[in-house]
């Protein structure tokens, strides 16, 4: 059996690859910043699927938390065959009406964790010759839209470029750009939903379904449903000029900042 590590798991897309990786019989290593939580999760999964879920307590907005997880990552005596790179938030208000400790907050667990998890856990995977990553973005990495878009671009970027020079070692990378999911994430932000459009939202199960097959096809990036890579095209062909009038009306009604 194979080891996956879940940050962000006890919620909406890391709760998904949760579910479905338990269903396909995968060991798991949780991570959250909620104990109780993530102890509910781990006895859930393990009384439904008979497999074992482990407990990892961090907060990756920490040094301390990245450290916890990049540990465990590199733990050559239990592996851990996929990381899958889910935590992270959004913030409400337009730049400079938020406050740079949040602004920070959300790059050091945007990036800096995604950074050092993924090094860790690829370093181990090499050794071994195989192993795979998914880093979670969204389609706000393509279009100019603050700090959040800013974030998940780095991440896009990163993972592709990291999967080129991981190619041949059995290692895969892959950067997953979901748009607009059913889970807390615009809750916890204080963001309301109501003026999003009913076609924008994706079921995150099914996400997470396509995701796994990208990834065994062995796809750098990830935009899982049809009606996002539509939009993703269109994106490609429209000035950035007028694309980022478009993103900020757009960002300011539905999205984080």
């Amino acid at each position: 059996m194979t080891t996956a590590l879940i940050t962000g798991s006890t919620a909406g897309i890391g709760a998904a690859f949760a579910r479905r990786l338990a269903a396909d019989g995968h060991n798991l290593v949780l991570v959250a910043r909620d104990t109780k939580r993530l102890r509910e999760q781990a006895t859930e999964l393990h009384d439904r699927h008979g497999i074992e879920a482990e407990v990892l307590t961090a907060d990756l907005a920490e040094d301390d938390g990245i450290e916890t997880v990049a540990r465990r990552l590199a733990d050559r005596k239990n592996p851990v065959d996929l990381l899958i790179n889910n935590a992270g938030f959004g913030n409400k208000g337009r730049f400079l009406d938020v406050a740079m400790a949040d602004e920070l907050r959300m790059l050091k667990v945007h990036c800096e964790a995604v950074l050092r998890l993924t090094s860790a856990a690829t370093e181990a995977m090499r050794e071994r010759g195989r192993g795979g990553v998914v880093n979670v973005a969204s389609v706000a990495a393509f279009v100019p839209r603050g700090t959040y878009g800013a974030s998940k671009a780095w991440v896009v970027q990163f993972t592709q470029g990291a999967a080129r020079d991981l190619a041949g070692t059995g290692v895969r990378l892959m950067a997953l750009c979901p748009g607009f999911v059913r889970t807390e994430f615009h809750e916890r932000a204080g963001m309301g939903t109501d003026s999003i459009p009913s076609w924008m939202w994706l079921d995150a199960d099914k996400l997470v379904t396509a995701a796994l097959a990208d990834l065994s096809r062995g796809r750098s990036v990830s935009i899982p449903d049809p009606r996002y890579k539509a939009l993703m095209g269109v994106v490609k062909v429209v000035p950035r000029g007028l694309l980022g009038g478009i993103s900020s009306k757009t960002g300011r009604k539905y999205g984080p900042q």
